[in-house]
């Protein structure tokens, strides 16, 4: 159970970190700061994989992201390091692939890795599509609003959290 008292850390993970996890950091903070909570927590995005370190986000995610007036402010694309399975209390995945390669590289973790759309109680979704193949970024961006909806509301039940 995480502490009601220090920073809150939620890592999103997609592949190459362009265009699911940035969308999904970006949604979540904007998300935590209407809120009010922005200080109780540490939001981070990465990618399993190494293709696109130091890139902004994906043309069509930061696209998206601009028509619902969401900033992407100085998000980069970074690759998911050892330190993270210590630093973050939720590693969150996109996809089944991407849950599986967290739980292969966490040597031991206190962090729950979960994937986004496992919260989202009715949905028959499972995964969140790559939009860099499917192009589909509007579905993408709906998608990750109901995940991000639901994280936010299980990681205030899980640290008692309120405003």
């Amino acid at each position: 159970m995480v502490e009601s008292k220090q920073r809150i850390g939620v890592l999103f993970v997609c592949l190459g970190n362009i265009c699911r996890s940035p969308m999904a950091e970006a949604v979540f903070r904007h998300m935590v700061a209407a809120e009010g909570l922005t200080d109780r927590f540490l939001i981070d995005s990465a990618g399993t994989g190494d293709w696109h370190i130091g890139k902004p986000p994906h043309h069509g995610t930061r696209a998206i992201l601009d028509q619902y007036g969401i900033s992407y402010e100085g998000l980069k694309a970074r690759q998911v390091a050892a330190e993270d399975f210590a630093s973050f209390d939720y590693i969150v995945a996109m996809d089944v692939q991407n849950e599986k390669n967290l739980q292969r590289l966490a040597q031991s973790t206190k962090a729950q890795i979960i994937k986004l759309l496992d919260l989202v109680p009715d949905t028959m979704d499972t995964e969140v599509p790559d939009p860099y193949y499917t192009g589909n970024f509007e579905e993408v961006y709906e998608l990750i609003g109901k995940g991000c909806r639901a994280l936010l509301k299980h990681i205030r039940q899980e640290a008692k959290l309120n405003h």
